[in-house]
C-alpha cells in the first residue's frame, strides 16, 4: 500500500470511527453527552414547554446556558422552537422526531446512573 493510499484509508476510517478526529459522529456524541443537552431533551419528553418551565425543571441551569443549549439543539434538528403570534408572544420548545429518537438511549443512561450512582466514590 502506498503512503497516499494508507493516508486515504486512515482518513476514511477516521470519518466512520467515533474515536477519529474527522468522524462526524464525534460532534453528535459531544452534543448529546453534554449535561444540559441530555437533561433538556428528557425535560421535553412529555411535550413542548416554555423557556421558564424548562428553567424551573432544570434546577441549576442559568438562562444563558439554557438559551445556548436550546439553540444548539434547534440548530442540530433535535428541538423545534415555535413562536405563537399572541400578545405577549409565547414561545415553546418541543422535540422533533430526531430528538424523540434520543429519548430511548438517554432513558437507558438514566437507568444505569440510578442503578450505579452509589458505586462511585467521587460522587457525593
Amino acid at each position: 500500500m502506498t503512503g497516499q493510499s494508507r493516508k486515504d484509508s486512515h482518513d476514511n476510517l477516521s470519518r466512520h470511527d467515533i474515536y477519529g478526529l474527522l468522524c462526524p459522529g464525534r460532534a453528535v456524541f459531544e452534543l448529546l453527552v453534554n449535561k444540559w443537552t441530555g437533561l433538556a431533551i428528557t425535560a421535553l419528553e412529555d411535550g413542548p414547554r416554555r423557556f421558564g418551565e424548562l428553567r424551573r425543571k432544570l434546577e441549576g441551569v442559568s438562562p444563558k446556558v439554557l438559551t445556548q443549549t436550546l439553540r444548539r439543539l434547534e440548530e442540530n434538528g433535535l428541538v423545534v422552537r415555535t413562536v405563537y403570534a399572541e400578545v405577549p408572544p409565547r414561545v415553546e420548545y418541543g422535540l422533533t422526531e430526531l430528538g424523540r429518537g434520543a429519548l430511548e438511549p438517554l432513558a437507558q443512561l438514566r437507568t444505569w446512573i440510578r442503578t450505579n450512582t452509589g458505586k462511585f466514590t467521587a460522587v457525593e
